[in-house]
């Protein structure tokens, strides 16, 4: 049968032998050689051949990708034991815990980068490539992230000149609390209401921070004013053995008591001493609640703003009368 009767009996199409004169003629031996070329090659022999002509650069491509592989488990377990010692020598010189995780992931970073870099070689894939891309990408995100930049940057100055630790209570101009988290972007606060403020590490680095408990102790320097007609000596005495009675006060520090000023409607007296910087409020509580039990048991008067109301008789009298 030859292959006119074949495609009649598949398709049902009757060919005619007017054929379009822009069309090329295609006679229907080549039809047929053309596809009995495709079914050879769908022959199993021809088939292996195929793959056997390949299969070099087959081979050549899987042994580079398990050598990859074999190279990137063999450098993470080198990375590992790096990241180890790294730790080990850093608590052994007492770096902070912050500083220590970024350095070691600063550390990870850059060594799993550099082995990425050189089994991109080995794939075939230019290091040059990579290094541009990377470093276009780096621009654009530095140009999209400029103020979280400056925030890491204020990270960085904070955890290696260490202006505080964790633990710390700090004032600011933006807020103040107990340092509970610093982190590369964020220094997170702890107020003493147990409220929780994040402030960017940019802000902090370039203001002026107060570290309340950097020093194991700390000086109370409490002022209260008497009446001029109290006896100013025995006030002070008084000031002085409140002082003495708290038993958190330090008494191998310098306790003084003293007159601060003559103000206009009293004088202030003044008294320091200096105690454990976690004791401070309780003993500064305890001290001014003290000083007051102490001045009302000896009549030592505490002034106080007053309002006299003075009334004029004989202006009374005369309103009454025009009345």
């Amino acid at each position: 049968m030859d292959f006119y009767n074949i495609l009649k009996s598949f398709t049902g199409i009757y060919m005619t032998g007017e054929i379009s004169s822009s069309l090329p003629s295609i006679s229907e031996s080549e039809v047929a050689e053309s596809v009995a070329q495709d079914i050879e090659k769908l022959k199993p022999s021809v088939m292996m051949q195929t793959l056997k002509e390949l299969s070099p650069v087959l081979l050549a491509i899987a042994y580079n990708i398990v050598i990859v592989i074999i190279t990137f488990i063999i450098a993470g377990q080198v990375i590992k034991f790096l990241s180890r010692m790294l730790e080990k020598f850093l608590k052994k010189i007492n770096v902070d815990l912050t500083i220590r995780k970024f350095l070691l992931s600063t550390l990870k970073v850059l060594l799993y980068a550099l082995v990425v870099l050189g089994l991109a070689e080995r794939l075939g894939i230019n290091q040059a490539s990579v290094v541009a891309i990377l470093g276009s990408a780096g621009v654009a995100i530095g140009l999209a992230w400029q103020g979280s930049l400056s925030n890491f940057a204020g990270g960085m100055i904070i955890l290696f000149c260490r202006p505080f630790v964790r633990g710390d209570y700090i004032v600011s101009p933006k807020a103040e609390g107990i340092v509970d988290t610093i982190g590369v972007i964020y220094t997170i606060l702890l107020t003493p209401d147990n409220k929780r403020i994040s402030i960017p590490n940019g802000a902090l680095a370039n203001d002026v921070i107060t570290n309340v408990t950097a020093n194991d102790t700390r000086r109370i320097d409490i002022q209260v004013g008497v009446s001029y007609d109290s006896d100013i000596r025995k006030a002070k005495k008084l000031i002085k053995d409140a002082i003495d009675e708290n038993g958190l006060v330090l008494k191998n520090k310098e306790i003084l008591t003293y007159v601060s000023d003559l103000a206009s409607s009293a004088v202030i007296l003044g008294g320091r001493a200096w105690c454990k910087t976690d004791d401070y409020w309780t003993v500064r509580w305890g001290l001014i609640e003290e000083i007051k039990v102490k001045f009302d048991k000896n009549g030592i008067e505490i002034p106080y703003n007053q309002l006299e109301v003075h009334i004029n008789e004989s202006g009374n009298s005369l309103i009454n009368k025009d009345k």
